[in-house]
């Protein structure tokens, strides 16, 4: 057996000098400059008795990784990219992937938290001269969540097992953003791979909110987080912050009790993409309802801790299990059901939420967030 086509004599290889492929990061690099990226590296992360001088020039280096990164970088290695084509002949300073591997290798927790004040006081200029954020709109979205990023290597530092039964890294991020810009990342925190996913929650929604404060914004804060973060401590960190809290809550024994005191005539249904009208009912048809209760959460701690606010639940049906024959009907219905602890005012009609004698309740949707209406008789 053999090839039957000879080998062919051309071939295609991107090494003209005078190429530069990543022409972009010419306005990046300028825009980090004017925004004092280099300057704050330079005042602010201090890498202090490290060998082999790698605490040296470490805004050069800073914005060597930062510009990899945008080109593409995912490793240590990809950050030669910077000295391929014609981008030596735009960029001074960069430096060797090697020299970047032992300037990162050199950081310490205290040097991460130096690269964080710096991001955080860059994040600010950046929107100022850009306006990333509209500082004019009434309420500001402030969201928290995590992952866990699959790595491979066991002798990766910090990597280990989480809840996703893979070896990783767990990141959390916080970002910001209104109703007429996309989100903008405002503080990031990386941990080991089994750590909980609230785990240090508190401090770095801190230090975000006081971020986003600082970045001239003067409007409403509504924070939002899924059920990992229901914790006092996010709640009096959004309390201190004068920022209000819409948190999704797991149903156990104590919200399960709070939702079996709602009357039933006191859900209302909520108008889906696949809701049905009824024309002689004049109703939407729609197998997902909601309601509202006031709820004390947080009563094991102490008594300064414990809250007060509204519990909104939405409930839909709960399907069949593949054991019920088809066509069977349902004996009585079952439901899901989903909670949201949060302090946000009801938004139909001043104090409406505050009123005495509640006889009725009627559910609607405004913007992002479950607001009910409430109504009383005389």
């Amino acid at each position: 057996m053999k090839v039957s086509h000879s080998p062919a004599a051309l071939f295609a290889a991107f090494d003209d000098p005078d190429l530069i492929a990543h022409a972009g990061l010419v306005p990046m690099i300028r825009l980090a400059e004017r925004c004092g990226l280099p300057r704050l590296v330079a005042e602010k992360v201090k890498l202090t008795g490290a060998a082999n001088g790698a605490g040296t020039a470490a805004d050069a280096k800073a914005l060597s990784i930062v510009g990899g990164m945008i080109a593409g970088a995912d490793s240590i290695e990809d950050l030669d990219v910077l000295r391929h084509g014609g981008l030596s002949r735009l960029f001074g300073g960069v430096r060797a992937p090697s020299t970047l591997g032992t300037f990162l290798r050199a950081f310490t927790w205290g040097h991460v938290r130096q690269l964080q004040s710096a991001a955080r006081a860059f994040t600010c200029n950046l929107a100022t001269h850009t306006g990333l954020v509209p500082t004019g709109d009434e309420v500001v979205f402030v969201d928290i969540d995590s992952k866990v990023k699959q790595v491979y290597g066991p002798a990766k530092q910090g990597a280990s097992f989480g809840y996703t039964r893979q070896r990783g890294l767990h990141f959390q991020i916080v970002t910001v953003k209104t109703g007429t810009c996309a989100p903008v990342i405002v503080a990031t925190r990386l941990r080991k791979g089994s750590a909980n996913s609230g785990k240090g929650a508190a401090s770095l929604l801190r230090e975000a909110l006081a971020t986003v404060r600082a970045m001239g914004i003067t409007a409403q804060i509504i924070v939002r987080a899924d059920s990992a973060y229901f914790s006092h401590k996010v709640v009096e960190v959004c309390r201190k912050a004068g920022a209000r809290f819409s948190l999704a809550v797991a149903v156990r024994k104590k919200i399960r009790e709070a939702i079996a005191h709602i009357a039933e005539d006191a859900w209302a249904p909520i108008k889906y993409t696949a809701a049905v009208w009824d024309d002689r009912e004049e109703r939407w048809i729609s197998d997902a309802e909601i309601a509202e209760v006031p709820f004390t959460a947080f009563t094991s701690k102490k008594k300064a801790y414990h809250t007060t606010v509204r519990l909104i639940v939405r409930r839909v049906k709960r399907l069949n299990p593949k054991s019920v024959p088809e066509g069977q009907a349902e004996l009585f219905g079952v439901w899901r059901h989903h909670a949201l602890f949060t302090d946000s005012p009801c938004r139909c009609r001043p104090g409406c939420s505050d009123r005495a004698g509640v006889r009725r309740r009627i559910a609607t949707v405004r913007c992002s967030t479950l607001c009910v209406t409430w109504s009383t008789t005389a």
